[in-house]
């Protein structure tokens, strides 16, 4: 009887155990549920603040417009070794590389890194005797299980970083890419091609018909002369037979018809007047020094009568300063202004664009044998062409007002021969 009473006992006391062990899977039900809706709370605060915050693979905060868009930019981040949609081997949600010798997620790789580092793993506990199942859901209600499964699955501590490791690693990576860089420019430097020897007799040719017209040549310093302050008061204008240009000797240009010849000098003549006085321009004293070993300041050279010219003339000196063009340089940026098609009433418009690509090539080859520190140093200096045309066009509009302003000057003939009929 006693013992048929203490079975009945014993079975009570199972029915009761698998009772609580019910009850304590309904609680972890109940749990995953509110996970769940905080989950779904946190994303409709994200949708209705229109953007929300990811830590991206071992980098800074950054900035999201919502979990499309998420997904979208961590796709970017996904290893090409990686099969599509490859699970977390600890918590199951989608991978995103190999973390400590294992493929997991960004959750987990942080989890566990965060964990080593901060020595965390010793305080934590489980509340159901560290047998909670870890998955998408479940990962961040037990810290101890997820810790457990993180070893279980095989991810390294000797791999987590301290601070100090961290930071020399990333150090390192930097300065490998820097590397890599240089490496890059120098193989890219190497392989720009250098003038030919037709080149280098065209570059020859080019660059002694400019000396030949610019006999100051780097002594242009110790030859000026300085304008005394209360000259450049009256219209004072730039003469084109001062600073002598012998574009006529220059190569190819003898074979174009004159009527031609005469167009094509007639336009570059301001923008080459502008282009020697820009490149003797001295920082020092502010100066540009002009034809006849004038040197002028840019009120004086404005209230001469050249306006708002004279301020793009001075701005294009400052700015061809840290150029420290040669003479070759200067010579063949003279050569491509001379060899524009696109001057009114040529005749020989293709043979002259044919003209100045071959200066334009021979120039660029030029540069690449000169190997500048300036970055990008031919586009940069291609644009100094364009301001130069820009100031051209500039002067001959500036001339009509002139005209206008003083109706009484008296203009040198050769200038008013030159300027006269020029289009603005």
């Amino acid at each position: 009887m006693e013992d048929g009473e203490r079975e009945r006992e014993r079975e009570r006391e199972r029915e009761r155990e698998r009772e609580r062990e019910r009850e304590r899977e309904r609680e972890r039900e109940r749990e995953r549920e509110r996970e769940r809706e905080r989950e779904r709370e946190r994303e409709r605060e994200r949708e209705k603040e229109g953007e929300s915050t990811v830590m991206w693979p071992d980098g800074p905060k950054r900035k999201r417009k919502n979990s499309q868009c998420s997904v979208k930019s961590m796709s970017g981040y996904i290893p090409s070794y990686l099969e599509k949609d490859e699970p977390c081997v600890v918590c199951g949600d989608k991978a995103t590389g190999y973390h400590y010798r294992c493929i997991t997620c960004e959750g987990c790789k942080g989890f566990f890194r965060r964990t080593i580092q901060k020595n965390l793993h010793p305080a934590y506990s489980c509340k159901y005797e560290a047998c909670c199942v870890i998955d998408k859901i479940t990962r961040n209600q037990c810290q101890l299980c997820r810790f457990k499964k993180c070893i279980a699955v095989g991810m390294a501590m000797d791999l987590v970083l301290d601070d100090s490791k961290r930071v020399a690693k990333r150090r390192l990576i930097e300065a490998n890419r820097e590397k890599r860089k240089k490496e890059e420019l120098v193989k890219t430097l190497q392989s720009r091609p250098e003038p030919s020897d037709g080149e280098w007799d065209l570059i020859h040719m080019v660059t002694e018909a400019h000396r030949h017209t610019n006999a100051q040549g780097a002594s242009w310093k110790q030859k000026r002369k300085f304008l005394p302050e209360d000259i450049g008061q009256g219209p004072m204008v730039p003469t084109p037979d001062g600073d002598k240009v012998d574009l006529e000797k220059l190569p190819m240009f003898s074979e174009l018809p004159c009527e031609d010849q005469i167009i094509l000098l007639k336009g570059c003549c301001m923008e080459i007047m502008s282009l020697r006085a820009a490149v003797r321009y001295d920082p020092e004293s502010e100066t540009l020094t002009l034809s006849g070993e004038m040197a002028v300041k840019r009120e004086q050279l404005k209230n001469g009568g050249l306006g708002v010219v004279s301020d793009a003339i001075f701005d294009l000196g400052k700015s061809l300063a840290q150029f420290n063009l040669d003479d070759t340089e200067v010579a063949l940026m003279q050569a491509v202004l001379l060899m524009s098609s696109d001057r009114s009433g040529l005749t020989s418009v293709e043979k002259i664009e044919q003209c100045q690509e071959t200066y334009l090539l021979a120039f660029e080859h030029y540069i690449n044998s000169r190997k500048h520190s300036i970055p990008h140093f031919w586009p940069k200096l291609l644009m100094k062409v364009t301001d130069l045309r820009m100031i051209g066009a500039c002067h001959a509009s500036r001339f009509l007002h002139m005209k206008v302003e003083c109706p009484n000057e008296l203009f040198p003939p050769l200038f008013l021969e030159v300027f006269e009929d020029q289009e603005v």
